[in-house]
């Protein structure tokens, strides 16, 4: 029987998509469903398609429309793809106010326009009252292989092989290091605090943006090999799939990841790992190690990269392992199911 846990980006949810759903289709394409990264690639053309169903639909200055074109574009971004143009699916609610539609169409225009892509093409579904709640988003985004990426690649290919001429999650080899773009959990502290009203909104803000930037910053320096936005399943999810793919260990530092101090209070206060937060604006880069510190400066210099650090590196192994701030380890699972569901 399907539970929330199986769409929640953990270790129940790869094991619905293996087992019933990726299996049953022929695989195509230089990047296919099997590789389960973020986007695929055909014929030169990246693709990809998400669904977005967050409750509440507004979150203070972010609301779904935000969401749903940064979602996409940043995993578009991820594979080393240029984002081109988009798809906008809306199934809407019986009743949903014109001004609430209005706003979000508003909102994915403008994250449209400052992510520099289009939106092509669509489609509009009304369904009877509770059907939906207020309206669920599904994007499908095109892009064309970066015109950064090849120099990217070439620098990386200075230091040592590479299994992909696009940026994979099974690129990562020991040395590599890992850098995190910013502080993490924001945006999953920030719906539940909405939906539940327990007053953490006056100080934590979702972090839903689309990444160019950083993405672009860091292609033109060089020696990336992998890029993975840690959404549903926070970043221990994205480490795991990435030590998983790879056949590596990840080894993190407590005391180099990134949180800002609401966010940490708030995590504290309701239990929650913020390691297993989903986030909907960061991305988590795995750099050759003779490049890393360079990319990490580029990184820093742009609007949503301020915070960023490395937290860590690859190493022999196969599983993800975090030095604490009290000098012990502790092994880093991937997520069995989401502990804020419906974030994204």
């Amino acid at each position: 029987m399907i539970s929330l846990a199986h769409g929640a980006g953990g270790e129940l949810m790869e094991k619905l998509i293996k087992e019933h759903i990726s299996n049953k289709f022929p695989q195509k394409g230089e990047v296919n469903l099997s590789h389960l990264d973020d986007s695929s690639v055909i014929d030169g053309i990246t693709f990809t398609t998400d669904t977005y169903t967050v409750a509440p639909i507004f979150f203070g200055k972010k609301d779904i429309g935000t969401l749903a074109i940064s979602g996409t574009v940043n995993d578009l971004l991820a594979v080393g793809s240029e984002p081109l143009a988009l798809s906008l699916g809306l199934v809407i609610e019986e009743g949903l106010s014109l001004n609430d539609l209005d706003r979000v169409i508003d909102s994915a225009s403008k994250t449209a326009g400052i992510a520099d892509v289009g939106i092509i093409t669509g489609d509009t579904k009304v369904v009877e009252r509770g059907g939906v709640k207020k309206m669920i988003i599904n994007t499908s985004g095109i892009g064309k292989r970066s015109p950064l990426l090849d120099g990217n690649l070439g620098e990386v290919r200075k230091y040592r092989d590479l299994n992909s001429d696009y940026l994979l999650d099974s690129n990562v080899k020991p040395g590599d290091q890992i850098i995190l773009s910013g502080p993490i959990a924001d945006h999953g502290i920030a719906i539940i605090s909405y939906r539940e009203g327990y007053g953490f909104e006056s100080d934590v803000e979702s972090d839903c943006a689309p990444l160019n930037g950083i993405v672009k910053a860091a292609l033109r320096i060089g020696g990336v090999v992998d890029m993975k936005d840690p959404t549903r399943g926070g970043v221990a999810n994205c480490l795991n799939e990435i030590s998983q793919k790879s056949g590596v260990s990840l080894t993190i530092h407590e005391g180099k990841i990134p949180i800002n101090i609401p966010t940490k209070a708030a995590c504290d206060m309701l239990g929650l790992d913020p390691l297993e937060i989903g986030n909907e604006g960061k991305m988590v880069l795995c750099v050759v190690k003779e490049k890393a510190e360079d990319v990490l400066e580029a990184i820093k210099k742009t609007e949503n990269g301020k915070k960023a650090g490395i937290i860590g590196r690859a190493e022999k192994g196969n599983r993800v392992i975090m030095n604490t701030k009290t000098g012990g380890k502790r092994i880093i699972d991937k997520p069995y199911g989401d502990p804020i569901p419906r974030i994204c």
